[in-house]
């Protein structure tokens, strides 16, 4: 080996290495190549929409793919195009910002039960093991009807339910860490819970949360498409997948390419999450570690 290779090896950052190995398995690649298809659709919206998501064309009612409307219109003439990316806007806010709040207050709340132990850690696991014997959607279903549909009520509702799985999940992490030998030998040292967990518990429970995070974001974008079909989630006339499809619903005979689109739009992207969730497992749980080809 040359004296030129070797640095390039050796200095191949973390975060690099774990995107090579991810865009080298298949279907992690197609999920990240949707992700990001509709990530840059979403922020190039204000350049990309061809018209109002409002604007309507009485003279286009109900039309398949055209010239004037690429992905047909609705029955009141409004773009089909225009809304979808318009809704990926709204799924890519939900996802983000329901996985953000059910880090920010999941992480704590583990690290809290693996700190304290004893009484503190059996009231946090028992709330925590209350809310999960409720399905999530049913507590989203709660949380938005009771406060309102609106984008925040529904980032809240959906971020709430994710706060037991990532609280176990760091809990779990955490518990296993703190059995280990360089655990044991810090606090022979005299070194104190708080910066134990700091230094050792938290950095060590970063990739499983990246792994939950990455599926509690397919979770969120279905979830929320779940509250606009029923009514619950965010009100017209903000364009959502879900409400496009509860719309489109009564229309299925007449244009079945109205609930299509959105349909697919839902799957493509819960699945990408799916995809990319599960490649992040394999690259990054220890326990995995050498059965995915480098």
């Amino acid at each position: 080996m040359t004296e030129g290779t070797l640095p390039a090896l050796a200095t191949e950052h973390p975060a690099a290495t774990t995107l090579r190995r991810l865009l080298a398995m298949p279907q992690a690649a197609l999920g990240v190549v949707v992700i990001v298809l509709t990530v840059l659709a979403a922020l190039l919206a204000p350049w990309i929409v061809p018209v109002d998501p409002e604007e309507m064309d009485f003279d286009n009612l109900l039309s398949g793919i055209s010239a004037e409307h690429w992905l047909g219109s609705d029955q009141m003439g409004r773009d089909t195009l225009a809304r979808l990316i318009v809704g990926a806007q709204v799924a890519l806010m939900v996802s983000i910002g329901a996985v953000g709040l059910g880090v920010a207050l999941g992480v704590p709340l583990g690290l809290a039960s693996v700190h304290f132990r004893g009484f503190v850690d059996d009231v946090i696991m028992r709330v925590m093991d209350a809310l999960v014997v409720f399905p999530s959607l049913l507590i989203a279903v709660g949380l938005a009807a009771a406060m309102g549909g609106s984008l925040v009520t529904v980032i809240v509702a959906i971020g709430l339910a994710n706060v037991p799985w990532m609280a176990r999940v760091v809990r779990s992490q955490g518990l296993t860490v703190r059995e280990l030998d360089y655990v044991a030998a810090a606090q022979a040292g005299g070194m104190s819970n708080v910066r134990i967990i700091v230094r050792h518990i938290l950095p060590n429970s970063v990739a499983p949360v990246i792994v939950q995070a990455t599926l509690g974001m397919g979770y969120a974008v279905l979830t929320e498409a779940a509250l606009g079909f029923i009514g619950v989630g965010i009100q017209p006339p903000t364009p959502t997948w879900g409400n496009m499809l509860q719309q489109a619903f009564p229309m299925l005979d007449q244009q079945p390419l109205l609930s299509v689109v959105p349909g697919l739009a839902i799957f493509l992207l819960v699945l990408a999450f799916n995809f990319v969730g599960d490649a992040l497992r394999d690259i990054l749980d220890p326990r995995l570690k050498g059965v995915v080809g480098a």
